[in-house]
Order: structure tokens, then sequence, then C-alpha cells
């Protein structure tokens, strides 16, 4: 039997009663853009992520965009980034107008290392974005203190790690402001793109709301040259069905990942750490080995679907040629991305599933 890489039909099918009617109230309505639904899921994720702000936008990428933009930050500006991450952390400080200005992981966890920040810095650095890659927070507490140290932003990009909590606050409550993506596949996941800011800052989140609706607060009077990022009413309304739920699929995936955790052991790859004081929200299962390539291979064969996440770092990316970077300028990142494989993951995984993924990897390494 085939094992889906992520089967987003069944994971929205248990919901679909609720979808149907939650279409159809919207229908009825007439009301379609930043209506009341929107307004209620602002309200609600807000208290799931202990934060003062939520703004509803369009996806994740605009919602980091938005963030850079609120803040002020734009031609010769600079962004320090994650050199391992996927691309939309480094193109919403492209569209700002800024430059990311990559820094190395921590291999152990694939995020971003706090220790080599610093020397990242330059006069025109205004912000740190992190990325909580795959699920798991990022070593919050020496990033916030350079950033005081240097009176730079902290910008979360959460889009991968909804629930996912360091020492014991959620993401997206971590920095000055964070940008969710509720993609399809995220764990908190629409049925289409949709996003959200999230923020302390009630100064930034007003911005925000004017930038994303055109740059205007009353209709036909614009105050800036804004964009059209709105969340739809209708995602909205999905999100706020499917929110009441995220913390039960959470530990769904927490259970698959320990699966998976206590039947890989003793081969020849990298299982993923969960640093001390975190819990990941496990978006992602993220094996590492050498043999990326024939392993893939080999559990296609049986049927078993797998992603690779990312096969390409940024800075080696065609898009981003303009700023010369090469082959072994960031080797740690080069490395991960020759080897990481993501295993099938998600809150309708069956535990005979999970087996036959466990069975295949250790017959292929037997």
């Amino acid at each position: 039997m085939s094992v889906p890489f992520l089967d987003l039909k069944s994971i929205n099918m248990q919901y679909r009663q609720e979808l149907t009617a939650t279409f159809n109230k919207v229908l009825e309505s007439g009301w379609y853009i930043l209506g009341k639904e929107v307004a209620a899921f602002e309200e609600e994720f807000s208290t799931f992520c202990g934060v003062k702000n939520t703004v509803g936008v369009s996806n994740g990428l605009d919602a980091l965009h938005l963030i850079l933009r609120g803040y002020g930050i734009g031609q010769g500006d600079e962004v320090i980034v994650p050199s391992n991450t996927y691309i939309a952390s480094w193109l919403a400080v492209t569209y700002a107008g800024a430059t990311p200005v990559p820094v190395e992981p921590i291999e152990a966890t694939y995020n971003i290392d706090p220790t080599k920040i610093e020397a990242a810095i330059t006069n025109r650095t205004k912000a740190i974005m992190v990325v909580h890659l795959y699920g798991q927070a990022v070593d919050m507490d020496p990033v916030l203190e350079i950033a005081q140290k240097y009176n730079l932003k902290v910008i979360e990009d959460a889009a991968q790690a909804h629930g996912a909590t360091y020492k014991g606050k959620k993401v997206g409550s971590l920095g000055d402001a964070a940008g969710f993506s509720f993609y399809p596949g995220k764990n908190l996941g629409a049925l289409g793109d949709a996003g959200a800011v999230t923020t302390k800052d009630h100064e930034l989140a007003e911005k925000i709301r004017v930038l994303l609706n055109y740059g205007s607060r009353i209709k036909y009077h614009n105050e800036e040259k804004g964009y059209n990022c709105r969340l739809d009413e209708l995602q909205a309304a999905f999100l706020r069905v499917k929110l009441k739920s995220l913390d039960a699929e959470n530990i769904k995936r927490a259970e698959v990942a320990e699966s998976y955790l206590k039947g890989l052991v003793n081969l020849p790859i990298k299982l993923p750490e969960v640093a001390a004081n975190v819990t990941s929200a496990w978006h992602l299962f993220v094996i590492a080995t050498e043999r990326r390539d024939e392993l893939q291979q080999y559990l296609k064969e049986k049927g078993i679907g797998t992603m690779i996440h990312y096969p390409i770092p940024p800075h080696l990316q065609p898009a981003y040629q303009d700023l010369g970077f090469k082959i072994n300028d960031f080797p740690v990142a080069e490395k991960i991305h020759q080897q990481v494989l993501s295993l099938p993951m998600g809150p309708s995984l069956e535990q005979r599933e999970v087996d036959q993924v466990v069975n295949a990897i250790n017959s292929f390494f037997a």
C-alpha cells in the first residue's frame, strides 16, 4: 500500500461538514472582503499565539514583506536571513528593496546559528529575520540580545511553526513581529493561499492594515502606495474552523515523529534534534543522509512519498546570482541541502503507514 507524502484530502475531509456549512454562511452573508470572519479569525489567532495584534493577509510572503515595509526597511538597508531556508524568506527582503545577508545554520537543528549573527551586522543592518524551520523554534534569547545591542528589529518567519513554543511561549510572540503562511500544506492550512502578521506592536499592525488595502484606511483615500494583500473572508472562515483543532493535530504530528525516532535507530542517518526548551510543531520530519538520492528512489519504488526541503539553497539560485555568491560560500547550508529528505508527516497519517516507512528505511540500510 502506498504512503503519500502529505494527504491533504484526508486532513480536510474530516472537517467537510463544518467547512461546507461555513462556506454557505459566508456565501449567504453577501460580504466577501474584510468582514466579520477576518476580524474574528484575527482575534482568535491572537489568542492562540499570545499576542495583541493579528492582521490577516494574502499569504506568508506578503506577511513578511509587509512587516519590512511597515518598519520602513528598504533601499540601502540589510536584513540578516538564514542561509538555510525557503527562498520566500529572502524574497520578502528583496521585495522591500533591501538586501538579504545570509548567516549559516546550526547543523543539529537546521536553524540560524545565533553565534554567527553578530559578524554579519553592518551599519546598514536593520533587522534579523529568523526562520523556525521545519516546525522548530529558533534559539531566540541570544538573537534578541544581539538585536537589543544593535537596535535591530527581530522578525519571525513562522510559516512552518504554527503552535511551536520556545520556553513556553508560542512562536509569533517572540520577536517584534512574525509572518505566518496558511498555505494548504501548513499545520494550519487554508483551502487556498492565506497568511497573517502577528505583533505586539499596535502601530505596526495599523500601518500594515493600511498597506495591505491599497494604502487606504478610508475608501478612495490613499495614504500610501499600498498593495492588495487582503485575507479573503472565506479563507478566514475556513481557518477559524481548523484553528480549533490545531493543538490536537500538532499532538498527532508529535506522535508520528516519536514513532519515527524510535524506529529509525542505529542507522547511518541524522535524525531531527529538538533543542532544549523547545516544542516542535513537526511541520516536517527531516532526516539527512549522504545516500539521500538513493534512499528517495528506493522509497518511491516502495510507494512511499518523500520531498526534499530544499534541493538548492537561496544563495545558489539563479534568482540571486546578482549577489555574487558561489559554491562553498555557505558550506553548512549547502551540505544540508544535499542530504536532507522529508518523510511522510501529517495528523492523518496512520500507525501502519508510519511502520511501513520505518520498515522500508531499515531494509534499505540493512
